[in-house]
């Protein structure tokens, strides 16, 4: 086995039994891994300089095929509703083929950190099969200084083969794809899929798991921070507008997916941003598109014209093309990832429904209801065989990525917002004038006015209305803003309908909340939406 690079002399990937290896490259920078994936044929150059990729058949997550084994340490701990079990002795099958299929390829390895708050930060040593997913993920964790790698011990060891395909007969998996998750030796197996997603979300999932017990929050959200220090927090499912509204050019961002909250404030758990480019534009979005022309910048499933320019608007590939660059391509992000405690926080959704107002304020049982229901709406085309608009509920906004039960990190955030006084929001960034087919997308000129309005104080002195279905606030109207857009039910041409589907909202709410209500204290129970008069 030879070894290039820098790592801990006593530290390699031996200690995870991968041996007879071919070589091994250690923390390459990026123009190393641009002439490596390359070399490999594994990505293209575009006309701009970045590094394009595609991912085959997986041009996204695959949490059908994640799983967490089950021990003496996770059997009471982990939330086996939402979590699928694996044995210890499927994990060890698995882990032992991993290691046979590992034996005489090349590998790429990163020593990286997730979180930047020292106290609670966890150093990752991700083992990759292919150059660029090396490169995407040392763009999305946090990159120590090259002396730090001369003393890195990593608490969690990634090892992804694209390549590798699992047995259902003798893994126990559901396909030949796998994402396996061993909490007690801090383990992740990657296999059958090329997304460079799972390696971020496994780091995701397994401080999802850890800091809870420390009584600190883990968040599915980006964060940005105002001139006066006043933090803000986006929670959002993907496709609702967490990296494009956190983007702001007004205040400093601290990241735009995973986030940490303790006593000291709140603290980024990635060094970089995986921003969604479908219909992307320098003139809605300059400071991501811009990213997409510098070298470093990693584009995922995006389409390139004979020039080798980039297509943003070509979906034919997927609708969820996306492009990886550090944090500090972004002019105005944060030096540290670090910030005191939010002053406001925002949940985002995209109802595509018509249902919902642009913004509403929220009581602390209305915020813990929303963040428990997590809620966003696919629309039609999105995926095979959708046709109409369909409701997705997602607990704490990110589901997929929660070990824990819900209650455990509804009970933190809502002692979090109750101890520093936190302000909370509702944004629909979703339609307005009807229901998606119908209606039109809310425009972001507006989202952006209301959150400016919320973010600097001024929207809680406006006149305000209560919502009749969803009993939260609403304002009457605010400086620059078209009162009628306020107002879901103005903007639709028939108002029955509106009627309609606002009562098949609040019901879909209401059936998906059930699974909670023995968790949680009656106030939050009685934030629940009830359908108004006119709708019955």
């Amino acid at each position: 086995m030879e070894e290039i690079g820098k790592r801990n002399p006593a530290c390699g990937i031996e200690s995870a039994g991968l041996e007879q290896l071919g070589t091994v490259h250690y923390n390459f920078g990026a123009a190393d891994l641009y002439e490596e994936a390359i070399r490999r044929g594994e990505a293209r150059l575009s006309a701009h300089g970045t590094l394009v990729a595609l991912t085959g058949q997986h041009t996204g997550r695959s949490p059908k095929d994640k799983f967490v084994v089950r021990d003496d340490n996770t059997a009471d701990e982990i939330w086996w509703d939402n979590n699928a079990p694996f044995t210890r002795e499927q994990f060890d099958a698995l882990f032992a083929d991993f290691r046979e299929h590992a034996r005489g390829r090349d590998l790429f390895v990163q020593d990286l950190i997730g979180g930047a708050d020292e106290q609670n930060s966890l150093p990752a040593r991700v083992v990759c099969e292919y150059a660029w997913h090396a490169l995407f993920i040392r763009n999305l964790l946090i990159r120590p200084e090259t002396a730090a790698l001369e003393s890195f011990l990593p608490k969690l060891t990634i090892i992804d083969l694209p390549t590798f395909k699992a047995d259902p007969a003798r893994h126990g998996t559901r396909s030949e794809t796998v994402i396996a998750v061993d909490l007690s030796r801090m383990v992740v197996l990657i296999g059958g899929t090329s997304y460079a997603g799972e390696m971020k979300k496994s780091v995701f999932t397994v401080l999802n798991y850890l800091l809870p017990g420390r009584g600190v929050m883990p968040m599915h959200c980006s964060a940005n921070v105002g001139p006066s220090g006043d933090a803000a927090v986006f929670f959002g499912l993907s496709g609702t507008g967490k990296t494009t509204l956190s983007a702001d050019p007004a205040r400093t961002l601290l990241g735009d997916d995973e986030h940490g909250w303790g006593k000291d404030g709140i603290f980024n758990f990635e060094g970089g941003c995986y921003a969604k480019t479908i219909k992307l534009s320098a003139e809605a979005e300059p400071e991501i598109h811009a990213t997409t022309r510098r070298f470093g910048t990693v584009l995922e499933n995006v389409v390139l014209d004979e020039a080798r320019v980039p297509d943003f608007d070509d979906g034919s590939l997927t609708e969820n093309a996306r492009c990886a660059y550090p944090l500090h391509f972004i002019p105005n992000a944060s030096d540290t990832g670090r910030a005191g405690h939010p002053r406001n926080i925002i949940m985002l959704t995209a109802d595509a429904f018509g249902v919902l107002p642009p913004i509403a304020k929220l009581t602390p049982a209305q915020a813990m209801y929303h963040f428990l229901s997590g809620y966003t709406a696919k629309v039609a085309g999105t995926e095979k065989g959708l046709t109409e608009p369909e409701a997705t509920f997602s607990t704490c906004f990110g589901a997929p990525f929660m070990p824990r039960h819900p209650s455990e990190y509804g009970n933190l955030l809502r002692e979090l917002i109750a101890e520093h006084k936190v302000d909370c929001w509702l944004v629909n960034t979703g339609w307005t004038g009807g229901a998606y087919g119908t209606g039109s997308r809310m425009p972001i000129r507006v989202t952006r006015a209301l959150l400016s309005a919320a973010l600097d104080g001024s929207l809680k002195q406006a006149g305000i209305r209560t919502d009749p279905n969803f009993g939260f606030a609403v304002p009457a109207t605010v400086h620059g803003v078209d009162a009628a857009i306020l107002d879901p039910r103005s903007t639709w041409t028939d108002k029955a309908a509106y009627d309609v589907q606002a009562k098949k909202l609040v019901g879909m709410f209401i059936d998906n909340f059930e699974k909670f209500e023995s968790h949680v204290d009656a106030d939050i129970l009685g934030a629940a939406p009830r359908p108004s008069e006119a709708a019955e």
